[in-house]
């Protein structure tokens, strides 16, 4: 057995099985907590947390931090939303592992560097965490979480976001391909 036939990843699970899983995720959070997933509370609760301890003056003054913080009991860190993404994190670190994908490897295309890959990257996911706070909501929490409850805004989020993506995928394929 050489090398390379014990480090070949997995498959990919079959999509069609990980999309009824992660319904039946959505559906588990509303029966569970009474309200859907969503990664962006998430990214909210880590800024007023460091907002408050940075420049916990500004923080108090500021009616958002401080209607935000008294929302959860001066601990903006013990949100469900919190665990929910460190439980994300770990759990693609951890199927990173067992399927053996997990590498320091920035995939991209053969004609650009691995640093214009990560700085395209890092600016899609800050216009991305700008677009979910003026839509009130990122895709899980406005499109997944809405469409579980067959919210008309749901279908609409979902079909707004992949039809951007389609409409741009163009545009920047190069970054990937």
């Amino acid at each position: 057995m050489t090398m390379e036939t014990i480090r070949k990843p997995r498959n990919y699970m079959n999509p069609y099985l990980a999309g009824v899983l992660l319904g039946l995720v959505v559906l588990a959070a509303n029966f569970i907590s009474g309200r859907g997933l969503g990664a962006s509370g998430a990214v909210k609760s880590a800024i007023v947390a460091g907002v408050e301890t940075v420049a916990p003056k500004h923080a108090a003054a500021s009616p958002f931090y401080d209607s935000y913080s008294k929302a959860h009991e001066g601990k903006p860190l013990n949100n469900w939303l919190v665990y929910q993404m460190l439980g994300v994190i770990v759990g693609g670190f951890v199927s990173g592992v067992v399927s053996r994908r997990l590498t320091w490897k920035v995939e991209h295309n053969p004609g650009i560097q691995s640093r214009t890959r990560l700085l395209f990257a890092l600016a899609g996911g800050v216009l991305f965490g700008l677009g979910s706070q003026l839509g009130r909501g990122c895709t899980s929490g406005s499109a997944l979480s809405g469409m579980a409850v067959l919210s008309l805004g749901g279908f609409i989020s979902m079909a707004a976001i992949f039809g951007t993506a389609f409409m741009l995928a163009y545009f920047f394929r190069k970054l990937w391909i």
